[in-house]
């Protein structure tokens, strides 16, 4: 019997990624992908050229596919359907004001917790609004429409249709919607950007379909194939990942998340963990870092090594660094709220001042600010007894042998894969199928996971030592408190 093939496409910051999957079963047949330009800002027109690049021959046979995108990017269109400025992206810093000044102006941080799940801070697609409104007001009054850049890729292939269509889990990290009530806060979109009301995608369902592709001829993309109705990068790793209680995903890739499934949403005042939704209409409490993967290429790059030389100075350190700690903010960060800080290295010694250690003290600062996000989802009330280890940092054979020391639970490393183009892909088996469920997949056997060694009691208290003093740095650079989790 001939599979029917279904596609998921992940629009991330580097790259497009295209997988086509057997709807049965989930086998990858099929791959494409093609670069996106560097930047925190960028024409969302870069994003359909690469999307015609990476799925040139490969979406023959295809019946149903989606997008996985990355989350938060503001793009804005007016009455024409043209692009009214390039996208500001997640990891673009500059509405760091606006996202203070709007918890100030709307009651602070358990007043935004608790209507829309979220504490603003400056990836969030609000901020960027209230930015644009302040700084290019022309602009602003041009936007007829907000989409996310999920959304407008979805809104291409349909044919620029009337009405944009999204889903509740993108949706979920604008700032201006509500997971809980599955509502957008026009009242919160209009004060943010100063009374404009502009028009907001249509939220579907987990598995409905928005539409199908129509009116293609710049490149091959077949007309009349199914679009699901899509969902943030995350969401779709979660999807395909099957998160189930108990399991917690890191993904390390340009940003590093820290998320799980829960059945009701978080309301999280600290700001520190993200109450967005998932792709399933569940909810995906995360937390974020800017900085992870990119942080063991900026080190050994600082070391004049390639990656597998920076591994192997790395394991050949004795945990802990000999004393050095690194708060690894290359591009200021966000989880800690910190957008302006920038990277440091704490406690240099002539005794400890060497490629070893530097290269460990790399990997164990970048590991320790994912562990304070695992402290923080916790607190929001998820049971984490493993952790599922994804995305290209955890390839690293250093990253490996310190996660379970520093993380202190279980590591699971599943089969290398493109988890967000997967999850998009069974989204569009979903909606291909009309169930109730999304289709169970081939679950992952014995032989295409490894499971990194439980860490012994001795590594948990030396791993606990490496977190202590991570976090009693950060208080004394940054004035974040520290908290060590519990003991």
């Amino acid at each position: 019997m001939t599979a029917e093939l279904v596609a998921g496409i992940d629009s991330s910051t580097q790259s497009t990624k295209v997988v086509v999957c057997d709807a049965r079963t989930g086998a990858v047949v099929r791959t494409g992908r093609a670069p996106h330009p560097d930047g925190t800002e960028v024409d969302p027109a870069a994003w359909w050229q690469a999307f015609g690049e990476a799925t040139d021959g490969v979406l023959d046979g295809v019946k149903a596919l989606g997008i996985g995108g990355q989350q938060h990017g503001m793009v804005t269109v007016d009455e024409a359907g043209e692009v009214v400025r390039p996208a500001l992206l997640w990891n673009d810093t500059r509405s760091a004001q606006a996202a203070q000044d709007l918890t100030e102006e709307l009651g602070g941080a358990g007043v935004w917790a608790k209507s829309v799940g979220s504490v603003p801070v400056a990836s969030f697609t609000v901020t960027k609004l209230r930015w644009l409104a302040e700084h290019e007001p022309a602009n602003a009054d041009r936007v007829a429409r907000v989409l996310l850049p999920h959304d407008w890729l979805t809104w291409r292939l349909l044919g620029k249709p009337e009405q944009a269509v999204t889903d509740r889990g993108d949706a979920s990290g604008t700032g201006y919607f509500s997971p809980t009530e599955n509502a957008y806060r026009v009242d919160v979109l209009a004060h943010a950007f100063g009374g404009r009301t502009p028009e907001l995608p249509t939220v579907l369902g987990p598995a409905d379909s928005a539409g199908h592709t129509a009116g293609h001829t710049e490149f091959e993309v077949p007309d009349g194939v199914l679009v699901s109705a899509g969902t943030g990068d995350n969401m779709a790793a979660a999807l395909a990942l099957e998160l189930a209680p108990g399991d917690a995903a890191i993904s390390l890739g340009t940003s590093g998340t820290v998320f799980g499934v829960a059945e009701t949403g978080s309301a999280d005042a600290s700001g520190l963990v993200a109450g967005f939704a998932d792709a399933t209409g569940r909810f995906l409490p995360l937390t974020a870092a800017l900085n992870a993967a990119r942080v063991l290429t900026a080190g050994a790059t600082m070391l004049g090594v390639d990656l597998a030389e920076f591994d192997r100075l790395a394991l050949a350190a004795e945990p802990g660094a000999g004393g050095l700690t690194l708060l690894p903010y290359l591009d200021g960060e966000r989880t800690p709220n910190l957008p302006g800080a920038t990277g440091s290295l704490h406690g240099l010694t002539r005794a400890n001042m060497t490629p070893e250690n530097l290269a460990r003290a790399t990997v164990e600062g970048m590991l320790c600010g994912l562990a304070a996000g695992l402290d923080a989802v916790r607190a929001q009330g998820m049971d984490v007894r493993r952790v599922l280890l994804i995305g290209g940092g955890a390839q690293s054979a250093a990253v490996r042998a310190v996660a379970p020391i520093v993380l202190g639970v279980p590591v699971v490393i599943p089969e290398t894969g493109e988890y967000v183009a997967l999850g998009a892909a069974r989204q569009a088996a979903w909606a291909l199928a009309g169930t109730a469920e999304p289709p169970a997949w081939v679950a992952e056997g014995p032989g295409n996971r490894l499971v990194l060694d439980e860490p012994a009691e001795a590594q948990r208290a030396v791993g606990k030592e490496i977190q202590r003093r991570h976090l009693e740095v950060r208080e004394a650079a940054h004035g974040v408190p520290a908290k060590f989790g519990e003991d």
